[in-house]
């Protein structure tokens, strides 16, 4: 079982890795904080599952503590995402809808890929479980992020991006706070499991 969940963890690592590096330079090129907020959250995801690989086979002490690193790391990425859009908001940003579009289709269909491969496995481990339900909520994000590409290129505004990037970061802000405060729990015997560890 060890093994084929590392195997899997590779996996969807790589693949979150690699759209990672493809939605952060699309973003940065194309002036959208919604793209560069998704890109973060796909860094998010990769440290999940880079943490989760550690973790696998090991007590749920170890578990905890990895859960906390994850934790804090996503914590300070909401916080580059929220100054950004703030940057974007003094100095102004003219997003390219298409290149959001397109970039943002990908990006669901990687999510969907990882949804599918982590879903037979959805109630196992505690951290393949943050995995598939981090997944789960990307592909929500994703959407949002295609939703404020059409209203962007139908308004030829920047607000959409700003806002579905902010949206995005709250998200990942709320669900770094609670991967803390459970794996926190977890270590002082206070709750036996991390049942929340993706948003």
């Amino acid at each position: 079982m060890d093994n084929a969940q590392r195997r899997l963890l590779w996996t969807v690592l790589v693949l979150n890795g690699v759209m990672f590096f493809v939605e952060f330079i699309a973003g940065w090129l194309a002036e959208s904080s919604g793209l560069i907020a998704d890109s973060l959250d796909m860094l998010a995801d990769t440290m999940v599952y880079a943490i989760s690989l550690y973790a696998v086979g090991k007590a749920i002490t170890y578990k905890a503590n990895a859960a906390i690193v994850n934790g804090s790391l996503q914590l300070v990425l909401a916080l580059l995402v929220l100054a950004d859009v703030a940057q974007r908001l003094l100095f102004g940003s003219t997003p390219q809808a298409n290149t959001m579009l397109i970039i943002a289709a990908l990006a669901l269909a990687v999510n969907i890929a990882c949804f599918v491969l982590l879903y037979s496995h959805r109630n196992g481990d505690i951290n393949i479980r943050a995995s598939w339900i981090c997944s789960r909520n990307d592909m929500l994000m994703n959407s949002g992020v295609i939703i404020s590409a059409l209203l962007v290129s139908q308004l030829d505004k920047a607000w959409p991006d700003l806002l579905i990037a902010t949206l995005i970061a709250v998200v990942v802000l709320q669900s770094a706070l609670r991967i803390i405060r459970d794996a926190k729990a977890v270590k002082t015997g206070e709750k036996t499991d991390i049942s929340s560890c993706c948003g």
